[in-house]
């Protein structure tokens, strides 16, 4: 406990500490796995998409011609996201944790069967604003929900099993997108399915109990109590509903009393010192995973990788699955290793591991720029008007090579003996890319043939391996716990709609960044951003490994030093 500004040392929690006790508590894993099918359905929505996508240009033409449509389409999710983050804090606090899921989970439900039966681009577009507004509700509630009915002990690990349920989602996604590729209505069933997995969670949330933290904070102390007893054993009960009303009667003391109103609770928590230190946190961390880059990798990962020289869709989703199928990997990593080594270490080491692979990327992908096949002048004649208007006009069109062509919005249609010899240039029409394809050649309008190409998977693989153990799943668990009861969920809600206003910047500018930059300049922006997050997670994040909500609090009124690496915090 918090004695004169120091915390005692709290007993060490590993991951195995979490299964022996959710092993003799079976129903502390029950409502964790419930809740977090709201993390299954984030992760499937968000990444569905990116294979999706790859469709809808097929079956509309103004999307595959117009790069801000397709960016609208992805990036509407998240300006949804930012309304649902928005007024979902002051829902999970107005009307609780519960009723906040349950709303998620109808619009989920609502905003799959919307875009499976979209007739035209703009009905796909107020599809993804309805999964938007599931999506940011989700995003904060259900980890604070689990937060709040786990024992401190294994706290980190079972909000981790949210993190978790996310990757997977999102690995499941793609899995979907490869098993339809094939059928008739490709893009609609792989965006149809998310209403499954909502209507589950749906009806398993109707027969679990409200969080006993907001029932307490509603004076309904013996409904917290009776959910409390079968969380804790009877003496850590008692001692949960001991800091629950400590916590209470510090509210009561507290010279800003807040009430139900959004305005007022914002001006309560910005004049709260102790609430300010950890928005600072809090926002800290959720700005930084967005400008890491990593849901230009989920959304745009099948496109990314065509940049890197894969043209098939089929190819793209295929290798797609790898960076997806790590990114699960590595949330269970961090469920092992968030309560053993700490939040902050956790996010330093992975900020480092991120900013390594994303320089390696922009390396990768400037020399296979430099590297691309040539046009070959008697090649490109093989197609009677075939040739593109851009490189006829062009003054000096003998140094062109791929990557030039598709500079200029010309297509590249690959030598037929070797794609990464010399090659032809064609007007990007779906007429020349047929009669390409006709002559059995491999047709190029996103990226160009490089031998380089599987550096770029790999060195994928790793940035998502350095990032989902880390930066992944670790904010989501800071902001979890960061506040103080009374103002958990405004304040978590407000880091939320930060988060999403950060991703929505990222995803409705990365195409248009690629073409401006191309791909190495795009990746080489990300560095940058992530060597600015990394020096802000070291000044403003403190360590929260195995605290009672409680003693973060006293934590953050009492001050802290940071020291690189550290795994609990110095006091000041």
């Amino acid at each position: 406990m918090v004695e004169g500004g120091n915390i005692s040392k709290p007993d060490k929690t590993e991951f195995n500490e979490c299964w022996k006790t959710t092993w003799k508590t079976p129903y502390i894993l029950r409502l964790a796995l419930s809740a977090g099918i709201g993390g299954l359905l984030f992760g499937y929505d968000t990444g569905v998409i990116s294979g999706a996508l790859l469709y809808i240009r097929d079956d509309f033409r103004q999307v595959d011609r117009k790069t801000w449509l397709q960016e609208l389409i992805v990036s509407m999710a998240v300006a949804g996201a930012i309304g649902g983050a928005a007024i979902g804090g002051w829902i999970s606090d107005r009307f609780g944790r519960k009723k906040s899921i349950l709303l998620a989970d109808g619009l989920f439900a609502a905003a799959a069967l919307v875009m499976a039966f979209a007739p035209a681009p703009w009905m796909i577009i107020l599809g993804r604003v309805f999964v938007g507004l599931g999506v940011g509700m989700a995003s904060m509630t259900s980890p604070l929900y689990i937060s709040e009915a786990s024992p401190a002990r294994i706290r980190g690990a079972l909000v981790s099993t949210n993190g978790l349920l996310i990757t997977g989602g999102q690995f499941l996604s793609y899995l979907i997108n490869l098993a339809f590729t094939k059928t008739r209505w490709t893009w609609r069933w792989m965006l149809g399915v998310a209403a499954v997995p909502a209507f589950v969670q749906l009806f398993l949330m109707l027969s679990l109990p409200e969080s006993p933290r907001w029932l307490y904070r509603q004076n309904k102390v013996g409904e917290a109590r009776s959910i409390l007893e079968k969380i804790f054993p009877a003496n850590e009960a008692d001692d949960e509903m001991n800091a629950l009303r400590l916590s209470v009667e510090a509210e009561k003391a507290d010279g800003h009393a807040i009430g139900d109103n959004l305005i007022q609770k914002l001006k309560g928590a910005l004049s709260n010192v102790v609430v300010r230190r950890g928005l600072y946190a809090g926002i800290t961390v959720q700005v930084a995973q967005q400008f890491s880059g990593i849901n230009t990798v989920m959304y745009y990962s099948p496109t990314i990788v065509q940049f890197a020289g894969f043209a098939s869709n089929q190819t793209a989703l295929a290798l797609s699955l790898i960076t997806s199928g790590l990114n699960a990997v590595g949330s269970i990593v961090s469920m092992a290793l968030v309560d053993r080594y700490g939040r902050r270490r956790l996010m330093l080491v992975s900020m480092a591991g991120i900013i390594l692979c994303l320089l390696s990327l922009s390396i990768i992908f400037l020399e296979s720029a430099n590297h691309a096949p040539k046009i070959s002048q008697f090649d490109s004649n093989f197609i009677p008007n075939g040739t593109c208007p851009s490189y006829i006009s062009a003054p000096k069109p003998s140094p062109w090579n791929c990557m030039s062509c598709l500079k200029a919005s010309c297509g590249f249609c690959s030598n037929a003996a070797n794609k990464y010899s010399p090659g032809s240039y064609m007007e990007l029409t779906r007429k020349q890319r047929d009669l390409c394809r006709g002559q059995h050649r491999t047709w190029f309008k996103d990226g160009c043939p490089s031998e380089f190409g599987f550096l770029a998977v790999v060195f994928l693989g790793l940035y998502i391996l350095s990032y989902s153990p880390g930066m992944g799943t670790v904010p989501w668990i800071v902001n979890s716990e960061i506040y103080p009861l009374r103002y958990r969920g405004v304040g978590g809600g407000l880091a939320a709609v930060l988060n999403w206003i950060s991703n929505l910047l990222v995803s409705l500018t990365f195409l248009s960044l690629t073409k401006a930059l191309g791909s190495a300049g795009t990746f080489f922006l990300f560095a940058g951003f992530c060597i600015v997050g990394f020096s802000f997670i070291y000044r403003l994040v403190p360590e929260t490994k195995g605290l009672h909500i409680e003693e973060v609090e006293k934590m953050l009124e009492t001050g802290y030093k940071p020291k690189l690496l550290r795994a609990k915090p110095q006091f000041v």
